[in-house]
């Protein structure tokens, strides 16, 4: 039985992860800084092999030794490293928790890593802000050009890592996807918030109108990609996970609000953009698709529709949570 190690499982990304690794039997060990998520957030709790998962609650920042400890115990033949400062825009204000955790804890990990012998891959999971805005799609070599404090943290987290991969061998690939989605989404990401306030009668903000053009992905053909990749990347390479359809964040909202039956009023819901928010992203998945058998299966609108069912299935225990963004260092 394959062990898997997944930081950060009780974020979106993590946790589809969980339950996809679950699904091919793996052996899981979960950490993230918070305790369990609720039900709701958490895709593998009703997994058929949820007794092959164990979870433990430990941050990066503060908890390394517990969690060199437990991952040398555990003897993982793939890590996944899901655990972030991921919030874009309040990197502003709060700057140097990104760096603490994106750089300085993405460092010490490195350390750990070396110190696994079970170890045959490691998943860095990172992002396309690190290239800055894209006016066409781009390759994987394409040069850093960060525009945020977190896109910095980030590029500098996956400089690190490519040096040690370079100098002591580490078994890393890096893989970047850009605005997935889907069932189990955080609240204040513009999908689910777009469905909540559509069905609730609130008001909806729309950064800069929503022109700027993006490729959505769904959480569950990530989360393929993602393990096909632990299996299967070449260390030292990053791969891009990504759609072929570009569509503005406003088409999105507007197909949201359709699935609630409800008109979408664009002139009421535009507000001015976030400071260094890039026009799009544009990412070339062609590398992924030629070295694997992976392909997305998930179409914009089949996605779209689960994770309406999913807001509504939940309306009552999510019109009582709150919908913003809540920093933890």
């Amino acid at each position: 039985m394959m062990r898997t190690a997944v930081l950060g499982s009780n974020s979106f990304s993590g946790s589809h992860f969980v339950e996809h690794v679950l699904k091919a039997e793996h052996r899981v060990l979960g950490i993230s800084r918070s305790s369990e998520v609720g039900a709701e957030f958490r895709p593998y709790a009703s997994n058929s092999n949820i007794d092959k998962f164990s979870f433990m609650q430990a941050s990066v920042r503060f908890d390394m030794s517990d969690i060199e400890e437990a991952l040398i115990e555990f003897k993982p033949d793939y890590v996944v490293n899901f655990a972030a400062q991921s919030m874009v825009g309040e990197s502003w204000v709060h700057p140097e928790d990104w760096y603490e955790t994106n750089v300085v804890a993405n460092a010490t990990f490195s350390n750990i890593l070396g110190k696994i012998p079970s170890l045959k891959k490691y998943v860095h999971v990172t992002t396309p802000e690190v290239y800055g805005s894209t006016p066409d799609w781009i390759s994987e070599g394409t040069q850093f050009n960060p525009s945020t404090p977190y896109a910095v943290s980030r590029a500098a987290g996956d400089m690190h890592m490519r040096i040690m991969q370079r100098h002591s061998g580490l078994p890393v690939v890096f893989t970047r996807a850009a605005n997935v989605f889907g069932p189990g989404q955080q609240l204040y990401r513009v999908i689910p918030r777009a469905f909540l306030s559509a069905l609730l009668g609130r008001p909806f903000q729309l950064h800069g109108g929503g022109l700027s053009r993006r490729s959505f992905i769904h959480i569950s053909d990530v989360s393929r990609a993602t393990l096909i990749l632990a299996e299967s990347g070449i260390p030292g390479e990053d791969y891009h996970i990504s759609t072929r359809e570009l569509v503005t964040i406003r088409e999105v909202v507007e197909k949201a609000f359709e699935l609630a039956g409800v008109q979408f009023q664009a002139d009421k819901a535009a507000s001015e953009d976030r400071l260094g928010k890039d026009a799009g992203y544009f990412l070339d998945s062609t590398k992924l698709r030629e070295a694997t058998e992976w392909n997305t299966l998930v179409s914009l609108d089949e996605g779209l529709k689960q994770t309406f069912d999913w807001v509504q299935g939940n309306l009552v225990t999510f019109s009582k949570m709150s919908w913003e963004y809540v920093h933890k260092s």
